[in-house]
C-alpha cells in the first residue's frame, strides 16, 4: 500500500466535499441537529401529571394525602370532583391522566390501624408507559405519606425500613440516559450515510473509468475515502459530546480519550458498511435508502436505546447482538455517567474493532475497479 496514493485519494475526496456544500452540511450539521431534536423530543420523564381528585372524605387526613401529592412535584391537581359521574368524561375526553378517589371512610380507617386504608386511582391507560408511570408515582406518593402518618398508637410500624440509593444518574432525569445513547445511534446513521453516497456517485458520475485508470489498489481506494470522513465523524462525536454536557446538563465523568479511541473504531467500522453499500448499489439514491434502512432501524430499535432488550423476544434478542449500536451505546453510557474505563469496557473495545475490521473488510471485497 502507497501512502501517497493513500493521501491522495484522500485530498480527491475532499476536494470533492468543498464543492458540494449539501454533504458538508449534513456531515456537520445534521448530527447537532438531530442531537437537540432527539434530546428535548424524547423522554420518559412524566411531570405535571394532570390530576382530578373525588374527596368523599373532606377530612384532615385526606387534605394532607392530597397536598402530598402536590409537593411531590409530579402532581397537578386541576379538577376537584364532586361525583364518579364526572370521572368518565374528563377520561374520555383526555383531560386528565389521574383520578384519585378518596373514600367517605378514609381517615377512620386510616386512624384504626388495622386493615389499610383504601384508595382508588384511575389511569388512562391507552398509554401504557405513561400510565404504568404514573401508577408508580402515585404509589410512592402514598407510601411515603402512609410512613410519615401518626394516626393513633396502634399503627403498625414495618420491621424493615428501605432507603434507596440511585447510583449514575442520581435524578433519574431520562435526558441524562437518552442523550449519551443518541451520540451512539446518530454516530452510526451520519457515519453509514456520508460514505454510502462516494463509490455511487463516482459510477453515476463516470469518474470511475478515470480512477480505473490509475495504479491504486482497492484498499487504497477505500482508505482513502474513508479517511476524510473518519476526521469529520470524530469532529461531530466531540461537538456532540460538548454539546450534550453544556446544553442538556449529562454529566460526563470518565475518559474522553477513551471515548475518541472507542469511537475511532466504531466510526471506522460505520463508514466501511456505507462504503459496502455504496459499492454494491451504484446508486446514490439507493444507497441513501438501503443506508437508512440497515442502520437507523436497528440502531434506534435493537440497541437496547429505545426499548430493553431484556424485555423483547427471544428472537429478536438473538439479532440485537449483530447491531454494533448495542455495543457503543455501552461505551458512551458507561463513560458519560458511570466513568468506567478499559476495565469494564475491554469486550465492548475489541468488538469495536472487530467491527472495523468487518466493515472495512466487507468495502474491499464488494469495491471493483473493473468497468463492466
Amino acid at each position: 500500500m502507497s501512502l501517497r496514493r493513500l493521501l491522495a485519494i484522500s485530498r480527491k475526496e475532499i476536494l470533492q466535499l468543498r464543492r458540494d456544500p449539501r454533504s458538508l452540511g449534513l456531515a456537520f450539521g445534521l448530527p447537532l441537529l438531530l442531537l437537540v431534536i432527539f434530546g428535548y423530543a424524547i423522554t420518559w420523564d412524566v411531570r405535571n401529571i394532570e390530576t382530578a381528585v373525588l374527596d368523599q372524605d373532606r377530612s384532615v387526613r385526606s387534605r394532607e394525602l392530597l397536598d402530598a401529592l402536590e409537593a411531590s412535584g409530579y402532581f397537578r391537581i386541576e379538577r376537584r370532583l364532586e361525583s364518579a359521574d364526572e370521572i368518565r368524561p374528563l377520561l374520555d375526553a383526555g383531560a386528565v391522566d389521574l383520578v384519585l378517589v378518596v373514600p367517605p371512610d378514609f381517615a377512620a380507617e386510616l386512624a384504626e390501624g388495622g386493615a389499610p386504608a383504601a384508595l382508588q386511582a384511575i389511569v388512562d391507560g391507552s398509554d401504557a408507559n405513561t400510565a404504568t408511570i404514573v401508577i408508580a408515582y402515585a404509589q410512592g406518593v402514598v407510601a411515603s405519606f402512609s410512613r410519615t402518618a401518626r394516626v393513633s398508637a396502634r399503627t403498625f410500624r414495618p420491621p424493615i425500613e428501605v432507603r434507596s440509593r440511585v447510583w449514575y444518574n442520581e435524578e433519574l432525569e431520562s435526558r441524562n440516559m437518552i442523550v449519551p445513547g443518541l451520540v451512539a445511534v446518530i454516530m452510526m446513521i451520519i457515519a453509514a450515510m456520508l460514505t454510502s453516497l462516494t463509490i455511487a456517485r463516482e459510477w453515476e458520475r463516470g469518474t470511475m473509468e478515470q480512477l480505473a485508470a490509475t495504479p491504486v489498489t482497492r484498499l487504497e481506494v477505500v482508505l482513502g475515502k474513508v479517511l476524510p470522513y473518519l476526521a469529520i465523524g470524530l469532529l461531530d462525536v466531540v461537538a456532540s459530546a460538548v454539546l450534550g454536557v453544556a446544553l442538556f446538563g449529562v454529566p460526563f465523568r470518565g475518559s474522553a480519550a477513551l471515548l475518541m479511541v472507542l469511537s475511532f473504531f466504531f466510526l471506522l467500522g460505520s463508514l466501511g458498511l456505507g462504503m459496502f453499500i455504496s459499492a454494491v448499489t451504484r446508486s446514490q439514491l439507493l444507497a441513501t435508502q438501503v443506508a437508512m434502512v440497515a442502520t437507523f432501524l436497528p440502531a434506534f430499535l435493537l440497541s437496547g436505546f429505545m426499548f430493553a432488550i431484556s424485555v423483547m423476544p427471544p428472537a429478536l434478542r438473538a439479532v440485537t447482538y449483530l447491531v454494533p449500536a448495542r455495543y457503543f451505546l455501552v461505551v458512551t453510557r458507561g463513560i458519560f455517567l458511570k466513568g468506567v474505563g478499559v476495565p469494564e469496557l475491554r469486550v465492548q473495545g475489541l468488538l469495536m474493532v472487530a467491527y472495523a475490521a468487518i466493515g472495512l473488510g466487507l468495502a474491499v471485497a464488494a469495491f471493483r475497479k473493473e468497468l463492466e
